[in-house]
């Protein structure tokens, strides 16, 4: 989802808790992922990779100058001569450690297994972040918590744009060439009438 769409998804949300929340929650993320710590893990369940929001994240390191923020996408599954980048499994988590921030995706309750490893990684000292559909397991592990519940009037993949777009924003050199063109977008979406969705990103 590009600036403009998340704008006019904001706009649409105005009056909603959703925008708040979420420019919350990637405060936290940010604050938690600083350039001396030691990375930031994203990992879903076995059923839900976050592709969209671990592209978003690479992009939104990018254009802000955080490169901190770009994930190493965590999978429950890693098919034979898949590249670097996308061959790190669940054994990453059991290695976590001090000054590592964690952010589990998880839609519905996550497997015992995966809870098992984020609570040990949060036992190792890693600061442990959920954006997930209310599982109360979960969200008791985080330090910090994002839950979109059935029948909210929104998704968990919409929050993911909000959040992955907030993360990018506050904190960063105003100055720079991508940030600008960025926001003169931003500033004209209130006059577009365009779709909210985008088709999802090619993978990695």
């Amino acid at each position: 989802m590009d600036a403009v769409r998340v704008a006019l998804l904001r706009e649409v949300l105005a009056g909603t808790e959703w925008p708040g929340a979420a420019r919350r929650f990637a405060g936290s993320l940010r604050r938690s992922v600083v350039p001396s710590g030691g990375g930031l893990l994203l990992v879903g369940t076995e059923e839900y990779e976050p592709w969209h929001l671990a592209a978003h994240l690479v992009d939104e390191a990018a254009w802000s100058g955080r490169p901190e923020l770009a994930p190493t996408l965590v999978r429950h599954r890693v098919p034979p001569g898949e590249r670097p980048h996308l061959a790190v499994g669940l054994g990453r988590l059991e290695a976590s450690r001090r000054g590592e921030t964690l952010l589990v995706v998880a839609p519905e309750r996550p497997p015992a297994g995966l809870l098992e490893r984020v609570h040990g990684a949060r036992r190792a000292g890693a600061t442990v972040l959920s954006l997930d559909g209310g599982d109360a397991e979960l969200a008791d592990l985080a330090h910090e918590a994002l839950s979109v519940p059935a029948g909210a009037d929104l998704d968990l993949d919409t929050v993911q744009h909000l959040v992955s777009a907030a993360a990018g924003e506050n904190g960063m050199p105003v100055q720079r060439g991508p940030r600008r063109f960025r926001d003169r977008l931003a500033r004209l979406a209130d006059q577009l009438a365009d779709q909210l969705t985008a088709p999802p990103p090619g993978r990695w």
